[in-house]
């Protein structure tokens, strides 16, 4: 049986790749013969998913970057077309959500910070990427949002907001780069994670989504596979809700 997701010849960035959702879909792009690229704040943690991908038989490259900084997107760009000459699909994952007491006590710093990550830094990659992807005929681009785009509370603010900006420049974004380069969202519901070790039990166990539990990282492997490959080549400027029926 042919591989429905076959990314052989393609080269992936994933940004947040080192840990968590980033991770499981950077090993995934790998598994189906991608080449990857990894970006996180640390380079250790990239350099060590790097070895797991090559391990693999693909080709890697680790990149320590900060993607809420504006000036360092460049050098990752540039970094990865020097070292595989193109990138086929990028992958805006890296994402914070900083939370406090309330908004009057949130500082302009943490404020900055959760816009940076959330929303600039995929918004500034992006736009690097594409201009790219355009010129060499075609690309794809994921961001990875989240429910609380939709969600209100009053937890999370910023976080939310931050995420629906994500939401409405995927389809902004679908428009300016199309029709060679497909954007689209996967707006995801919590996750069985090593990031989520502290809280995943119990929100697995008390979920009130219509699947009455959180979702299994191979769960959003398959979703952002579908949307990096041919298959889904009439799908762009999509939400993809990945939430297990959260309404």
């Amino acid at each position: 049986m042919s591989d429905e997701f076959d990314m052989s010849g393609k080269v992936v960035l994933v940004t947040g790749g080192s840990r968590g959702l980033g991770y499981e879909m950077a090993k995934a792009f790998a598994r189906h013969g991608a080449d990857v690229i990894i970006t996180s704040r640390k380079a250790e943690a990239c350099r060590e998913v790097a070895a797991e991908i090559e391990a693999m038989g693909r080709r890697a490259l680790a990149y320590p970057c900060h993607v809420g900084h504006w000036d360092e997107l460049p050098g990752l760009v540039e970094a990865a077309y020097d070292a595989f000459g193109r990138v086929d699909v990028l992958v805006n994952n890296a994402g914070i959500a900083p939370t406090a007491p309330s908004s009057i006590q949130l500082t302009e710093d943490l404020f900055d910070k959760t816009v940076g990550v959330n929303f600039k830094g995929p918004f500034r990659l992006s736009a690097l990427v594409a201009e790219r992807m355009v010129e060499a005929g075609g690309g794809v681009i994921i961001n990875v949002s989240s429910m609380a785009a939709a969600r209100p509370s009053s937890v999370y603010p910023v976080y939310s907001g931050a995420k629906a900006a994500l939401n409405i420049m995927t389809q902004c974004h679908a428009l300016e780069f199309g029709p060679k380069v497909r954007v689209n969202a996967i707006q995801c519901g919590p996750f069985w994670t090593d990031i989520a070790k502290s809280w995943r039990e119990e929100a697995d166990k008390n979920s009130t989504g219509a699947l009455r539990r959180i979702g299994r990282p191979e769960e959003i492997a398959t979703t952002a596979l579908y949307l990096a490959s041919d298959r889904s080549s009439f799908t762009t400027g999509a939400v993809l809700q990945l939430d297990g029926g959260t309404f």
